[in-house]
Parts: structure tokens; C-alpha cells; sequence
């Protein structure tokens, strides 16, 4: 049986609009897209699991962009995905989700963050929205 230990969630962006957009930043640079704080108990919490939900709305502008999506725990990286961004010809708009579990956090308030990086020079990708990054800490069976 799991019990929930915590949850968090952020909505930077609510909907699609490429007149709010922004630019993803070019590797080795990071384009911050959404931060949430979750905290484990420090009594009553092992074992335990976090699930982690990003989407993320993003627009093809030229070339085949390969973004790289992180998810970082206090700073360190703890998951990475990469997803190409085609642009005019083809598919522009994407809408990008991915999960992530982080195995038995320590005890304490953690920060998780999400970032993409365009990692293929001479491309260009924007963020368009919707964003949405959501956490759930579950204590979980033995």
C-alpha cells in the first residue's frame, strides 16, 4: 500500500501562444522552465518513490532541433530525454511529456526543475506553452 508523502505542481503557462513564446537556449546553456518543491518526511518515509509529469509546448522554427529535456533534484541531474523539433514543411507545434521516478529520496525539502537546451547547432525551437511540471511523493510497500 503507498501513502502519499507530498505534492506539488506548476502551471507557468497555461495555454498555446506563440506570441508569448521564447527562445530554448543553445547548449551548454538552459532554458529554466519550471521549478516545484516537494519535502519527505524524516520519520516514517523509506522506502519511497517521487513521480515526476513535465509537459511542455514547443514550436519547430528552423531546422531539425534536438531538444534536451533535465530534470534536476537540489541541483543535481537525476533524468534526461532528447526529442527532435521539425520546423516549416512539416510539423511545428509539439506538445512534449515525459515522466520520471526518483527512488528513495532522503529525508528533507527538494527542488526539482525542469529545463530543455537545443543541442544542434543552426536550429532554433520555442517555447510556446502550455507548461505544466507536477510532483507526487508516495511512501511505498517494503
Amino acid at each position: 500500500m503507498a501513502r502519499i508523502l507530498d505534492k506539488a505542481a506548476v502551471q507557468p503557462r497555461r495555454r498555446f501562444n506563440p506570441a508569448n513564446s521564447f527562445t530554448i537556449r543553445r547548449s551548454p546553456g538552459r532554458s529554466l522552465l519550471a521549478t516545484i518543491r516537494l519535502r519527505i518526511p524524516a520519520v516514517n518515509a523509506q522506502p519511497n518513490r517521487v513521480e515526476l509529469v513535465a509537459t511542455i509546448g514547443v514550436r519547430g522554427v528552423t531546422g531539425i532541433a534536438q531538444i534536451l529535456f533535465r530534470i534536476f533534484r537540489d541541483g543535481i541531474e537525476i533524468f534526461n530525454t532528447q526529442q527532435g523539433i521539425e520546423s516549416a514543411g512539416s510539423e511545428q507545434n509539439y506538445a512534449v511529456t515525459f515522466q520520471a521516478i526518483d527512488k528513495n529520496v532522503r529525508a528533507g525539502t527538494h527542488v526539482y526543475t525542469v529545463t530543455a537546451e537545443n543541442v544542434t547547432a543552426n536550429t532554433r525551437a520555442d517555447v510556446v506553452g502550455p507548461i505544466s511540471f507536477s510532483g507526487l511523493a508516495v511512501k511505498t510497500g517494503v
